[in-house]
């Protein structure tokens, strides 16, 4: 998101976090309703022109919101996206966005609140790290069949494959990002959710590549290098390719630091061959 819209998505963050600050509001219902009013605005191109169409008064779009919303979902769900409409955005895209991030945001407040969250980034990760060496298991979760029979079958697969085996947050989350995918790939979505919930941690995601498991000395030695580097926290994601050779690859966002053998094999030949 750019200008506009990405003030208006700070906005909509800070406002949500003042508002699950009380514990009595529940972090799952306000999830689940703000991914309700996501799939609405995905699926009513005309409405979500209207919402962030600039010519129209701001206090004009959230009675509009509260007319339509009001009885559908909770009252915390009609007051966040009220709240929404009334800023400005650079594209209508871009407030479907913010939306299901909000969405997905309140499940992983429910995670922090009760203690899960390191457990569903770490989920997150691993799944993604399935999907990337089972071409078949992606392409059933990942199929052009974007109709509500289509979605449910994906969700009942995701519901096979992680019932019982992860948190029921990591499933909700998954289970969204298949039956919704919105033009991401499931590796895509996958990453965005982990990036998501290290913010919570005010964090980065590092994907850290390695030719044998790294002991627990290794991870903290890596973890406090990469926190100095970056002047910030640093949430390791930990994967094993043998390919590497040795050493480490470390990747964070779209900044790649490579410490393989591989990689020196490779600068050795292009030196030779130069």
């Amino acid at each position: 998101m750019m200008g506009a819209s990405r003030e208006a998505l700070d906005a909509a963050r800070e406002r949500l976090d003042a508002l699950v600050d009380n514990t009595a509001v529940d972090a799952v219902a306000l999830a689940a309703d703000l991914a309700a009013v996501t799939a609405l605005l995905d699926r009513e191109t005309s409405l979500r022109r209207v919402l962030t169409d600039p010519a129209q008064p701001g206090e004009g779009k959230a009675d509009l919101v509260g007319r339509l919303l009001g009885g559908q979902v909770g009252g915390e769900a009609v007051d966040l996206v009220s709240g929404m409409v009334r800023s400005r955005w650079s594209a209508s895209r871009d407030l479907v966005d913010a939306v299901e991030g909000l969405a997905d945001t309140a499940d992983l407040i429910a995670a922090e609140r009760d203690g899960s969250l390191d457990a569903v980034e770490d989920e997150l990760f691993r799944f993604g790290r399935i999907i990337a060496t089972a071409p078949q298991l992606r392409a059933a979760l990942s199929g052009r069949d974007d109709s509500a029979a289509g979605g449910i079958a994906k969700a009942a697969l995701i519901r096979d494959l992680l019932g019982g085996r992860a948190r029921p947050v990591t499933e909700r989350l998954v289970i969204r990002l298949v039956e919704r995918p919105r033009g991401r790939s499931l590796e895509a979505g996958l990453e965005a959710l982990s990036v998501l919930a290290a913010a919570r941690r005010e964090r980065s995601v590092a994907v850290v590549t390695s030719a044998v498991p790294l002991d627990d000395r290794q991870r903290q030695r890596l973890g406090d290098a990469l926190a100095r580097l970056y002047g910030r926290q640093i949430q390791l994601n930990l994967d094993v390719d043998p390919a590497v050779l040795g050493g480490i690859s470390v990747r964070i966002g779209d900044e790649v630091i490579h410490g393989t053998v591989a990689d020196r094999l490779d600068e050795v030949n292009r030196r030779m061959a130069g």
